[in-house]
């Protein structure tokens, strides 16, 4: 998945990251990098805040084309256990678990 901090960070600016993202069977909660981020209303620019620090995030899918931010071009940081299912899906591999479409 494709996650971007916004809070504090101009469009598309903050920092991103590819990288394995655990969700709760309903999907209003994930799992990313220690933290835990809800899904919540009222956020104009993001999909997802941490119920810790009330920061807010964007999170997607990963894009084939790399423009994964929604305004702006970012380089995201991927993690290293995700680094060869990424480079797989770049070159036209289907994501893990969405080999059915």
């Amino acid at each position: 998945m494709y996650v971007q901090l916004k809070t504090g960070h101009d469009t598309d600016q903050g920092p991103s990251w590819i990288g394995w993202i655990r969700f709760s069977k309903t999907w209003k909660t994930a799992y990313f990098r220690g933290r835990t981020l809800r899904r919540g209303p009222g956020m104009s620019d993001a999909n997802f805040q941490d119920v810790d620090t009330g920061e807010e995030f964007w999170v997607s899918g990963p894009k084939r084309d790399r423009t994964d931010g929604r305004y702006g071009r970012t380089e995201p940081e991927i993690d290293a256990d995700a680094r060869e299912a990424y480079e797989a899906f770049l070159l036209g591999s289907p994501l893990p678990g969405r080999e059915r479409g």
